[in-house]
C-alpha cells in the first residue's frame, strides 16, 4: 500500500502540492486500507510477541519496555510525519515502505516460532535453541546457586 501511494503522488502531486480529486480519493482509500491491514496483521505484534516470548520471570519488565518503546516511538513518528510529508513529499510512503520490509525480515529470520511450547519452556527451548539469540543466552550454573544458597542458610543460622 505505502509503495502504491508512493507512486501515485510522484507521478500526479502537482508543483503546488494539489493532486486530482480521483487521485486524491483513491490514495485515502488506500491509506484506510493500509490502517485496516496494520490493525489485523502488524499492530497487535507489539502485545502479542512481548505476550508469548518472556518468561514469567521477565515478563513485568519485558512487557514495561515493550509498551515504553511503543509509545515513545507512536510520539516520535507522530511529532515527525507532517515535517517529513512537506520535506519528502511522496518519499515518505517509500521510506516507511522499506521500513515494513525491514520489519518483515525480521520477523522472517529472527522471531521464533512458540506455537505449542510453554511460556515456562520458553528460555530453554526457544531462546538457548536460536540460531541467532542463543549467542545472548547465558548458561545458569545451578551448583553455584546451590553454594550460594547454603551461604545464606549457614550465615543466617549462625546470626540465630
Amino acid at each position: 500500500m505505502q509503495g502504491i501511494i508512493g507512486i501515485i503522488l510522484l507521478v500526479n502531486l502537482k508543483p503546488t502540492g494539489s493532486i486530482g480529486q480521483t487521485d486524491a480519493v483513491i490514495v485515502v482509500l488506500l491509506v484506510c486500507l493500509f490502517v485496516m491491514c496494520f490493525a489485523w496483521s502488524w499492530g497487535p505484534l507489539g502485545w502479542l510477541i512481548p505476550s508469548e516470548t518472556f518468561p514469567l520471570e521477565t515478563r513485568t519488565a519485558g512487557f514495561s519496555f515493550a509498551v515504553s518503546a511503543n509509545m515513545l516511538f507512536t510520539f516520535i513518528i507522530a511529532q515527525s510525519f507532517l515535517s517529513m510529508l512537506c520535506k519528502m513529499q511522496a518519499g515518505i510512503f517509500f521510506f516507511f515502505a522499506a521500513w515494513i520490509l525491514v520489519a518483515g525480515v525480521f520477523a522472517l529470520y529472527l522471531m521464533p516460532e512458540t506455537k505449542g511450547i510453554p511460556v515456562d519452556d520458553m528460555v530453554e527451548r526457544v531462546w538457548k535453541q536460536h540460531w541467532f539469540w542463543k549467542s545472548y543466552m547465558t548458561e545458569d550454573d545451578p551448583d553455584e546457586d546451590l553454594k550460594q544458597r547454603k551461604l545464606e542458610m549457614a550465615a543466617s543460622i549462625s546470626r540465630n
